[in-house]
């Protein structure tokens, strides 16, 4: 008998993004003694924007954990043949919402028409995420062709600050803070039986592409494990940065800035 294949609603936010991590940081080598006493990440460079990428997915599906039980949410939905997914579908009376999420903690996001800026970097996410929603659309609809289109959303995690110049005409930009109450507030767009319908077609795996790569086994455990060592990490660092700034302020109140000077000049021509 062939076992019956999980659903999509199993699958959970970041997925995808926490699997290419995880693979990824198998070609790091284990931090030796000396790197974790100081504090050293134990992220790869390349891993960082991939581990940052799933903190900001994961928040979101947070947010979107709180919905009414009318609405439905799916995560992480494999799309094409690139390795590309969808960060979140949410499906509810409002109608079919395709989410792109982004985390920029501490970034300035300038929005205009059709351009985005990121700490006054263009970003490709206003195209992006309209193709996501154009992309989606046209696959539901070769199978419910009455659906209304799915609107693209993109949002932004922690931003220091959004200014929206002028509002996109295809995408919605959100701080995610937001993203939920924007949601609940959309006119009624699909009725209840639709919805049903609907939400079983996206839960059967038979919709969207198949895994590129296999599982991987306790995969929320093994992200824990990673996710713990980068924060004691960053405690570390924060803490050796603290006692520098300490003793450097104890040598300016005990020796003087000339005295300080003066050691700092000795200690460098013993070098």
């Amino acid at each position: 008998m062939t076992p019956h294949a999980p659903g999509m609603h199993e699958r959970i936010a970041a997925q995808s993004v926490i699997e290419e991590l995880l693979r990824q940081q198998r070609a790091v080598p284990p931090r030796s003694s000396f790197a974790r006493f100081w504090g050293y990440s134990p992220l790869a460079a390349d891993s960082v924007a991939w581990y940052l990428g799933a903190q900001g997915e994961i928040e979101v599906g947070k947010n979107l954990s709180r919905f009414p039980p009318e609405w439905r949410v799916f995560h992480a939905l494999p799309i094409g043949t690139a390795g590309a997914d969808i960060d979140h579908l949410v499906l509810g009376p409002g109608g079919i919402f395709t989410i792109n999420t982004k985390h920029h903690r501490g970034k300035k996001i300038w929005v205009g028409q059709r351009s985005l800026l990121v700490n006054g970097q263009k970003q490709p996410y206003l195209h992006n995420s309209t193709f996501e929603a154009t992309r989606v659309t046209k696959m539901l609809r070769e199978r419910m062709p009455q659906l209304p289109p799915a609107q693209a959303v993109l949002t932004l995690v922690s931003p220091a600050s959004i200014t929206i110049k002028k509002r996109p005409d295809d995408v919605q930009v959100l701080d995610a803070n937001y993203l939920r109450r924007w949601l609940l507030k959309r006119p009624v767009a699909l009725a209840e039986p639709d919805l049903v319908t609907l939400a079983a077609v996206v839960d059967s795996p038979a919709t969207w592409s198949a895994p590129t790569s296999p599982p991987i086994p306790n995969l929320m455990a093994q992200f824990a494990e990673l996710d713990g060592e980068v924060r004691t990490a960053r405690v570390r660092r924060i803490i050796w940065k603290l006692l520098t700034i300490a003793m450097l302020t104890a040598l300016v109140v005990f020796v003087g800035l000339p005295g300080l000077e003066a050691l700092a000049k000795s200690f460098f021509e013993t070098l």
